[in-house]
């Protein structure tokens, strides 16, 4: 059951504290490594992995889910593609709006909610997703939706991971961070996010339906039982990663390149 709490006598539900949450972030989210592309090496390694798995784009149709400020729409205009975003932060659509007028691009986008996006049935050739399927409430709902709106053969592309577990490797990187830290040896790196927000990200992240983690195999099983198929995973982000390294500190560039990161392709049965 999705959790909710009274504020100002009013029904909170977690839908509307992720969308709070991503709504505050907009202003700076494009301040993060791995958030915006910070290097040209970074956005070839992207534009590797959107071809490996997409292809060029060719005026075919594409949808990005939960847009932000339009990072992954950008790549993907690069490569050929109309674009069409949506997002339900509406900060996070005014700062991809004026990215895309400054670089002259026609990239749309809308308000719009991932888990009922409204689009027509056999609309768009491909979906793509960044770091979405961690923060869903249902779902197996939301696969059924993006199978809907995917022409027959259309291919959706999910690049997530799980941010809840940590194997042995990262949690001895981590704790070598922190003690080389304490003695001096080297600065403390700067938060990803204010302390508030990072209760509110740990908060909402115990709540959702991969608190546990969205691990590839369980991702890839609720897509199957959505209807794709077939489903296949790449674990191999290495490109991507080393190019953010020189954007991250020594330690947290580690940590980093150990998570469980990976990329699923799901395609809609042609029949």
């Amino acid at each position: 059951m999705q959790s909710e709490h009274m504020t100002d006598g009013v029904n909170f539900t977690l839908r509307d504290e992720i969308k709070a949450y991503w709504s505050a972030r907009a202003a700076t989210f494009d301040q993060s490594p791995g958030h915006e592309i910070f290097s040209e090496e970074e956005r070839a390694a992207w534009h590797a992995l959107i071809e490996r798995h997409l292809g060029r784009g060719d005026g075919r149709k594409a949808l990005d889910l939960a847009s932000g400020t339009g990072v992954i729409s950008h790549l993907m205009d690069d490569l050929g593609y109309r674009v069409t975003g949506i997002d339900w932060a509406e900060p996070m659509l005014e700062q991809a709006r004026a990215k895309a007028a400054a670089r002259g691009r026609t990239i749309r986008f809308h308000l719009g909610d991932a888990e009922n996006t409204l689009e027509p049935d056999d609309t768009y050739d491909v979906i793509v997703t960044r770091h979405l399927v961690w923060t869903l409430v249902d779902p197996e709902a939301c696969f059924r939706e993006w199978l809907r709106v995917l022409k027959p053969g259309g291919k959706l592309l999910i690049i997530d991971g799980d941010f809840v577990n940590t194997g042995l490797a990262e949690r001895l990187v981590k704790r070598f961070a922190a003690f080389v830290e304490w003695i001096g040896r080297v600065r403390a790196e700067a938060p990803h996010a204010p302390a508030a927000m990072a209760r509110t990200h740990e908060s909402i992240l115990s709540r959702v339906h991969f608190s546990g983690g969205a691990r590839v195999d369980a991702v890839s099983r609720l897509l199957a039982q959505a209807g794709f198929s077939p489903v296949t995973r790449d674990t191999d982000l290495r490109q991507i990663h080393k190019a953010q390294a020189s954007h991250f500190g020594f330690f947290k560039a580690v940590a980093r390149g150990l998570q469980h990161r990976y990329a699923l392709v799901a395609e809609k049965p042609s029949c």
